[in-house]
């Protein structure tokens, strides 16, 4: 299409963009976050069409504006947190998808490596875990409960410390970003690396399923929320090394804040985690399969379908809304 065409064909629609940016028009966030979405559609289309034109400096500057009303705009007739989980995170997981995908790509890449490690390396999981976890488990091999490491301290006390630890670790992953996603790149080798060669200790010493009904009780939440720090912590480091058109600081700016909302997001599904862990993933040797298995599908069913699914259906929904 050439550019005039371009233009043309959608200058009604970035005219209203202007009235939205300077109050002429009112909107409430959800029409806002629609007509944003649209227009960052057409930055693209720019962008990969005619890179060097004033259009690209025009919809980069509506694109930023717009992206600034959106999220300091507070919505007052719906509870601002429920807006936060409802609407605005899926979006940005949306619109940043191909980050989850790399990051998932490279956590199934980093676990493949290190069960290939562990399993032809005898020293590689003394080496990555630690000789006294290693020979700790192996006597609970022995004892008839693989995952009897989980039953050490008592319910709340395991439950903070481990939820606390798993913050840190899911804020590391994020944080870490800023180093251009480099350091977001080593800490997700090194997680990636650890549960591989982990996972195949167990399936070394004849135990895999028993550790798959204790372990996975808690961690389909805890290393998915992982997965998805990770995709945050590359957002960020993206933000850093490709700024596009906006100046680097206005696009770390941007991607800080795209970021760390993901990373919000996280949160109640590490509390989660950290819940199973701390006070039902010491009883699972003794429940029935049936019941340790249903828990590890709803679990992992439910973040999934958060990060997963339901961007994709929001923003269906958003561009339905903005076609009426």
């Amino acid at each position: 299409m050439r550019e005039i065409a371009f233009i043309k064909q959608n200058k009604e629609k970035w005219l209203e963009f202007e009235q939205v940016i300077f109050g002429k028009t009112k909107k409430n966030p959800d029409e806002i976050a629609s007509l944003y979405i649209h227009l960052v559609n057409d930055l693209s289309y720019a962008q990969t069409y005619y890179p060097k034109s004033k259009t690209v400096v025009y919809l980069n500057h509506l694109a930023s504006t717009i992206y600034q009303k959106i999220y300091k705009t507070r919505r007052h007739e719906t509870n601002r947190v429920v807006y936060f989980f409802k609407t605005e995170v899926p979006l940005l997981v949306y619109q940043y998808r191909r980050y989850l995908i790399f990051a998932f790509a490279f956590f199934f890449l980093t676990v493949a490596i290190g069960a290939l490690s562990a399993a032809y390396d005898d020293t590689f999981c003394r080496l990555i875990l630690g000789d006294g976890y290693v020979n700790t488990t192996l006597e609970n091999i022995k004892d008839g409960n693989p995952v009897a490491i989980y039953k050490s301290g008592s319910h709340l006390g395991g439950f903070i410390a481990i939820t606390l630890n798993n913050l840190r670790v899911g804020a590391m992953c994020f944080v870490s970003g800023i180093l251009g996603g480099f350091g977001t790149f080593y800490l997700a080798l090194n997680n990636g690396v650890m549960l591989g060669s982990f996972q195949y200790f167990f399936y070394q010493h004849g135990v895999f399923w028993e550790s798959v009904r204790g372990i996975w009780i808690h961690g389909s939440m805890e290393i998915f929320a992982i997965v998805i720090e990770t995709a945050a912590g590359f957002i960020l480091g993206a933000s850093i090394l490709f700024p596009r058109t906006y100046s680097r600081i206005n696009s770390l700016m941007i991607g800080f804040k795209v970021s760390l909302k993901i990373f919000l997001a996280t949160v109640p599904f590490t509390i989660a985690a950290g819940f199973l862990e701390g006070f039902i993933t010491r009883y699972s040797i003794d429940m029935p399969h049936w019941l340790s298995v249903f828990i590890i599908l709803s679990t992992l069913s439910a973040i999934s379908f958060y990060f997963l699914i339901y961007p994709a259906i929001v923003n269906k929904k958003v561009y339905k809304d903005a076609a009426i």
